[in-house]
C-alpha cells in the first residue's frame, strides 16, 4: 500500500469517530444543551407548540420557524432564579395534565381554536388570589408568553424586515429642505 492513502484514509476514520457522538441524537433529549434545566423532546415540544400558538405563522414566520421556543429555555436556563426554573418545570406538568383532563388528547393534537381557549382561560386568570388555575401553571405560561414576545421583538427577523432599525443618528439626507427664518 502507498503511505499517503493509508494516512488520509486513516484520517478520515479518526475524524468519522470523532463525529460520531454528535450525530447520535438521543430519543427524548431536547435540542438544546442547557445547564440546569433538563427538559426532554416532549416538553420541547410543548413549549414549541405554545409559542408557535402565541405568535403563529401567517405571511411572516411563526415561532417555531425563528426558534423562539429555544430562547425561552435559554432565557430561563440563564436569567431565572431556581425557584422560578422549578415553578415552570411543575406548572409545565401541571398545563399537561390540565389540557389532558379536560380534551383527553395533549396539546399537540388540539385544533388551534382549542389552543387558544386553552391558553385564553389563563391569561383570563391573572388575578394571584383566583384558585381556577395554580400559581405554577401562572408562572409556567407568564414566562412563555413573556420570553416569545420578547425574543420575537429582539429576532433577526423583526429588526430587518418589520421594524427596520438604524444607528443613531440615522442617514444623511443632503436633500432635506430647508427654510431661512423669518424676520417677525
Amino acid at each position: 500500500m502507498h503511505r499517503r492513502t493509508v494516512i488520509k484514509n486513516l484520517a478520515l476514520i479518526i475524524g468519522g469517530a470523532a463525529l460520531l457522538p454528535a450525530c447520535d441524537r438521543k430519543e427524548g433529549k431536547a435540542s438544546v444543551s442547557l445547564k440546569n434545566l433538563d427538559i426532554s423532546a416532549d416538553q420541547e415540544k410543548l413549549v414549541g407548540d405554545i409559542c408557535e400558538t402565541i405568535i403563529p405563522k401567517t405571511n411572516t414566520p411563526g415561532a417555531k420557524d425563528l426558534g423562539l421556543h429555544l430562547f425561552v429555555f435559554k432565557m430561563l436556563d440563564d436569567c431565572y432564579k431556581k425557584d422560578d426554573q422549578q415553578a415552570f418545570i411543575t406548572g409545565m406538568e401541571q398545563f399537561t395534565d390540565a389540557v389532558k383532563g379536560k380534551y383527553g388528547k395533549p396539546f399537540s393534537d388540539l385544533s388551534q381554536k382549542q389552543r387558544e381557549d386553552t391558553l385564553l382561560s389563563i391569561e383570563k386568570d391573572k388575578d394571584e388570589k383566583s384558585t381556577a388555575n395554580p400559581k405554577e401553571l401562572k408562572s409556567f405560561y407568564s414566562i412563555i408568553k413573556g420570553q416569545t414576545v420578547n425574543g420575537y421583538v429582539k429576532s433577526k427577523y423583526f429588526m430587518t424586515k418589520q421594524m427596520v432599525y438604524e444607528l443613531v443618528p440615522g442617514r444623511y439626507n443632503a436633500r432635506f429642505p430647508y427654510k431661512q427664518k423669518q424676520s417677525a
